[in-house]
């Protein structure tokens, strides 16, 4: 087995790296260390960046492959290998030990309908009355074991000390840290043997599924904000403090961007790079190909959407050109360049931080959205938007299939509450005008 990485698990990994770096710089910034510690110190933000901290992990996990004879399975593939290989024939619904078709099947003479037993999920039962109470036995067993990671984790952060677990009870980032555990140990008791989310129509685990549409929304929204962040700051900051020819330019340029329909451009983008992936014909073209499409679409998301965060730079810019402290260093003959990344860029920080993770949710419902009309990434990605695009027929059965389009809704529901509850403490916590009044 040997190491592999697309182009988009290479940027991904890079910009996770970069943040890592950047919250590791804070120890020499008290000012901003102490407005992180106030974010976190909310419950409900703590708990907000846990959750997203568990999203980033499953991502880091699935952009690591590992190319083996027969494929490049990516970590959490391995993590995965029970569910990913429990292939049924068609439809069952969560924790179902029997299809949810009826087949034709051969027997005494004569072919009946009925519901098939299926070939994985509950196949250890002998009998199908022992469901119920194999379901509680390891239910309770994941949930012994998160529980016991997650005590092993309070004591080891604050010891024998009398007390310590009630606090962390009280405590929101430890609380869903506990929750957290315990929904993986009682998810990593029951998936090797049961469907959890039931399967698709081709017989494949949605929980699988679902997990694997975590990587494909993060690295969406990291890597648009890589191409979106040096646009906005390079022209907001030189179209504010330059003004003149320079600002007009800037202004004309971005008004024209933010004038054409995001939508169109994405689609005639979409269009314009099928036409150019259809003639790669490399050994795994189809992998490949789909990960340059997602690679190019957070590109045409980057460049479309840098203007209102232009907008907003500039107009800070403006202000803050005319402090003391700029008019000072330009009498003593400090250079435009210096006077922007010295002075502007430290002062519109916490507008860059507040508009980035604001849009954060924006961009994880756009891949949905995206792709639930066809201009979105590939169909043989895995991602939230094309398991609600599939669902849209499953909702027309009778009895409708459910489970698909809950499980892609519920996994992008909890990620994007959680990156809304984490942007409005930051917005709390470095808004100047915000920290002013409190």
């Amino acid at each position: 087995m040997t190491l592999y990485l697309y182009p988009t698990d290479w940027l991904f990994l890079a910009s996770v790296l970069a943040l890592l770096a950047y919250f590791f710089r804070l120890r020499h910034d008290r000012q901003m260390r102490e407005r992180w510690r106030q974010v976190l110190r909310a419950p409900v933000a703590g708990a907000a960046a846990v959750v997203i901290g568990v999203y980033f992990a499953i991502g880091i996990l699935d952009s690591i492959h590992v190319a083996n004879r027969a494929a490049r399975d990516s970590v959490l593939d391995l993590i995965l290998a029970t569910p990913k290989a429990h292939v049924e024939t068609s439809y069952s619904a969560p924790l179902a030990i029997f299809g949810f078709v009826k087949e034709s099947v051969a027997g005494a003479g004569s072919v009946q309908r009925e519901y098939p037993r299926l070939r994985f999920g509950g196949r250890h039962l002998s009998e199908p009355s022992q469901r119920a109470a194999d379901l509680v036995r390891r239910g309770a067993i994941g949930l012994a074991l998160g529980g016991m990671v997650w005590l092993a984790y309070i004591v080891r952060v604050n010891g024998w000390r009398r007390g310590a677990l009630c606090a962390s009870l009280s405590n929101g980032p430890s609380l869903v840290l506990g929750l957290s555990c315990a929904g993986v140990g009682v998810i990593g008791a029951l998936a090797p043997y049961y469907h959890i989310f039931g399967t698709d129509k081709v017989g494949t685990d949605v929980l699988y599924q679902a997990l694997k549409g975590v990587r494909t929304g993060l690295v969406l929204c990291t890597l648009t904000t890589m191409v979106t962040l040096p646009l906005a700051l390079m022209l907001g900051l030189a179209a504010g403090f330059c003004r003149g020819w320079i600002d007009d330019v800037i202004q004309y340029f971005y008004t024209t961007i933010a004038s054409i329909p995001g939508v169109l451009l994405i689609a005639a983008a979409a269009l314009t790079l099928d036409i150019q992936l259809a003639h790669l014909t490399t050994a795994a073209s189809t992998e490949f190909r789909a990960d340059l499409k997602l690679l190019a679409l957070c590109g045409v998301l980057g460049l479309t959407g840098w203007t209102s965060l232009c907008r907003l730079l500039r107009a800070e810019a403006l202000k803050l050109r005319s402090m003391e402290f700029v008019i000072a260093a330009q009498a003593l003959g400090v250079r435009g360049s210096t006077i922007v990344w010295r002075h502007l860029l430290p002062n519109t920080l916490h507008l860059v931080i507040i508009a980035t993770v604001l849009d954060f949710s924006s961009l994880v419902l756009a891949e949905a959205v995206l792709t639930y009309i066809d201009i979105g990434v590939d169909p043989n990605m895995e991602s939230w938007g094309n398991m609600i695009n599939s669902a849209r027929l499953d909702l027309a059965r009778e009895p409708a299939v459910w489970w698909s389009l809950a499980a892609a809704c519920t996994f992008m529901f909890v990620l994007v509450l959680a990156a809304n509850l984490l942007a409005d403490a930051v917005r709390d916590a470095f808004d100047p005008r915000l920290r002013d009044h409190a």
